[in-house]
């Protein structure tokens, strides 16, 4: 309003001041004047209007300036927004199609066909490595322009360049990673961009690190435009590539760990037949071992039977001093062939597993009386001193295997008395208690204490050539002999006493070992076995603690021995005969 009012005051001034060029009345001057005071005073308020008008006019256009500026920059931010969204589907599905097989070369050749489709090129190759590792093969082609095997040295700058690089890098088209067919014609070189794909091994990768940077090795792809069109790579679609790349390193790598664990279940499946096969031929020779061991010791011990009674009934005729000793002599070789071939028998029922433990009721305290008595011959004549301790507490009648239980204690005294040429050797027998098991048991055997049955402790200590504390793992290994030579200077040898003691007393729940402190101090041999309670002989209770029979088992630790001293026979024969006659 006020600028209309200045325009009219102004116009209507210069109208009026048409009257002023000729004579004119004072009344035309007081209008005039009229006229002119009042534009003069419209144009002031003008004027003063404008001056804050002015600032707001300038603010609302910089507002309107900063608006557009922020409109175009959210229309770029969406449109690559827009650009990344395409790009992540064509991702995606690009790694559904390279994913939805494990083998390599159908990814390779789904990468590349997938590439090109989606990007619109005209050439797409892969470079491998050769197993030379010094020159880079044409493995794969889109379009098969360029020659399927060619080679290109690995040394070449260009291509440590985009080694070098973690992003696409855009080669020249005259490289020889990107030689086709020549340009025909006025077309423009087509833009070209290699990427390198890791190539990723089960071997690169250590069992407790990450793999090692110089083992890695790349691949190259590379992708080239339309000849026909002045078109550019962008931004977006080079990180595609990139992306693709990456993918196809991890499809390669899951198609590689697949190979191997095929060829490594193939070769296990081999391994399984082959090993098969060799136990199936073990089982085969064991069996026949054991056959002939049996048929042999069968056929053996007959005669050898014959021998030894008819050596006896010799000795108790008149018999010349030269002749009772050579008949003492064959007696003695008799003797010790049967023990060995018992001995035999025993093993090899004990590794088959036929051998059964025959429980049952017997006079614990008889056993080691019968022990004394028949070692007490032998003590005698090389001047020993025999002792027997047996704890108050120990039970007078046990359930237990009484025929090895025997056979062990035989033949642990035994080996004290052959290797002892002067001084004692002592038997000690008590029950193992609860509270005091953990001081004197081995540290590797656990008891299992059980309602019914208890532990039987048994010691015999010496003062014989005892053994280096390094050789006492030997003496329970069958046929090995100790580094000392103890056996040797002790006139005996390495056999299977003490490995057959301690398959026995392993199978009546029980741990057997030896202790000595060196040479020429003595030794101490000490087992645990488990057995029943029992009260007396008729003890309604003992048919509840008779387990069934107890099969020996392959699993069982491996064992070491002596040269046997005493064996028993067959069960046909009865024990106390069998004994003395070995003796």
């Amino acid at each position: 309003m006020q600028f209309g009012a200045f325009i009219i005051l102004c116009g209507a001034t210069h109208f009026i001041n048409l009257w002023t060029f000729a004579m004119h009345s004072k009344v035309v001057a007081m209008v005039m004047t009229i006229a002119k005071v009042a534009c003069a005073i419209v144009s002031c308020a003008t004027a003063l209007m404008l001056v804050h008008i002015i600032p707001d006019l300038l603010s609302v256009k910089t507002r309107e300036l900063f608006l557009r500026n922020k409109a175009e920059e959210l229309d770029r931010e969406m449109g690559l927004i827009l650009t990344q969204e395409e790009t992540g589907r064509h991702v995606r599905m690009l790694t559904h199609e390279i994913r939805s097989t494990l083998d390599r070369h159908t990814i390779l050749k789904t990468t590349l066909v997938e590439l090109g489709r989606t990007l619109g090129l005209e050439e797409c190759a892969l470079w491998m490595p050769s197993r030379s590792g010094i020159n880079l093969l044409l493995s794969h082609t889109l379009n098969y322009q360029i020659q399927v095997g060619s080679t290109v040295p690995i040394n070449l700058p260009i291509i440590n360049e985009v080694f070098n690089s973690a992003r696409a890098v855009r080669i020249p088209y005259t490289c020889p990673l990107a030689r086709i067919r020549p340009l025909v014609g006025r077309y423009v070189p087509p833009e070209v961009v290699a990427v390198r794909v890791p190539l990723l091994h089960l071997s690169n990768f250590q069992i407790n690190d990450w793999p090692e940077l110089s083992a890695k090795s790349y691949a190259v792809m590379v992708l080239i435009l339309p000849t026909d069109s002045a078109r550019k790579w962008r931004d977006h679609e080079l990180e595609l590539v990139e992306v693709v790349a990456d993918q196809v390193a991890v499809a390669l790598s899951h198609a590689a760990i697949l190979e191997e664990s095929m060829r490594a279940r193939d070769q296990l499946i081999e391994q399984n037949v082959a090993l098969d096969l060799a136990r199936r031929e073990a089982e085969k020779a064991i069996h026949a071992r054991n056959d002939f061991l049996a048929v042999m010791n069968h056929e053996m011990r007959t005669p050898m039977h014959a021998i030894i009674a008819l050596c006896s009934l010799l000795l108790e005729t008149e018999l010349t001093p030269e002749q009772r000793v050579m008949i003492e002599t064959v007696l003695k070789s008799s003797n010790l062939l049967a023990t060995l071939i018992n001995d035999v028998l025993d093993l090899s029922r004990l590794e088959d597993g036929s051998l059964e433990l025959d429980f049952g009721m017997f006079n614990l305290h008889g056993i080691f009386k019968e022990v004394i008595n028949l070692i007490k011959p032998i003590a005698s004549i090389k001047k020993l001193s025999m002792t027997m301790i047996l704890a108050p507490d120990l039970p007078m009648y046990a359930v237990g295997d009484e025929k090895r239980l025997m056979q062990t204690i035989l033949n642990i005294v035994g080996n004290a008395v052959k290797f002892t040429k002067e001084g004692y050797v002592s038997i000690i027998a008590s029950v193992a208690k609860p509270e005091s098991l953990r001081d004197w048991r081995p540290p590797e055997f656990y008891p299992v204490s059980s309602q019914g049955h208890f532990y039987l402790r048994v010691q015999v200590k010496d003062s014989g050539c005892g053994v280096l504390p390094q050789d006492i793992p030997v003496l329970f290994t069958k046929f090995a002999q100790p580094r000392s030579g103890s056996s040797q200077n002790s006139g005996g040898g390495a056999g299977l006493g003490l490995a057959i003691c301690r398959r026995f007393v392993n199978l009546m729940g029980g741990h057997i070992w030896m202790e000595s402190e060196g040479l020429n101090k003595g030794s101490t041999a000490a087992f645990l076995v488990k057995l029943g309670i029992c009260n007396g002989p008729n003890d309604s209770s003992i048919h509840h603690q008779v387990p069934p029979h107890v099969r020996a088992i392959h699993g069982s630790a491996d064992l070491t021995g002596q040269k046997p001293i005493l064996r028993d026979n067959d069960r046909g024969v009865p024990s106390n005969a069998r004994y003395q006659r070995s003796l």
